[in-house]
């Protein structure tokens, strides 16, 4: 994962600097947010694939010298189907229209929200 890390460290560079230079230039809050949002995700994407690339080494995909054979095994767990991104997007669907619609519906959306991230989360803690 060291070669995503580094190009997303990159991509999170460009976006950085490409906010700065447009904040200073074009004086414009959106275009500016949404640079330095852009920033963050590519950012916290590269630190993912960094902390990735240094608890588990390098896979054969980063060594230069690696044979086809190498890379040859178990890819990764992959889960069973689950029922809990559904219910983050309910709870996201009814936090939304408790913006609208008022205080009570977006604390009831915010709870059902935080428990299908933490069903996800949490679904094979014990594996």
């Amino acid at each position: 994962m060291k070669a995503e890390a580094m190009l997303f460290g990159g991509v999170a560079l460009f976006f950085g600097g490409l906010a700065a230079l447009y904040g200073v230039w074009a004086g414009e809050e959106a275009g500016t947010v949404a640079l330095v949002v852009a920033c963050g995700m590519a950012g916290l994407v590269a630190f993912f694939c960094l902390i990735q690339y240094r608890r588990r080494g390098a896979r054969a995909q980063d060594r230069t010298a690696a044979e086809v054979v190498d890379a040859a095994g178990p890819v990764a767990f992959f889960p069973d189907e689950s029922l809990w991104p559904i219910v983050t997007a309910l709870g996201f669907a009814v936090t939304a229209s408790g913006v609208v619609f008022g205080l009570w519906l977006f604390l009831i959306g915010l709870g059902v929200l935080a428990r299908g991230v933490f069903g996800m989360v949490f679904q094979y803690a014990q594996r």
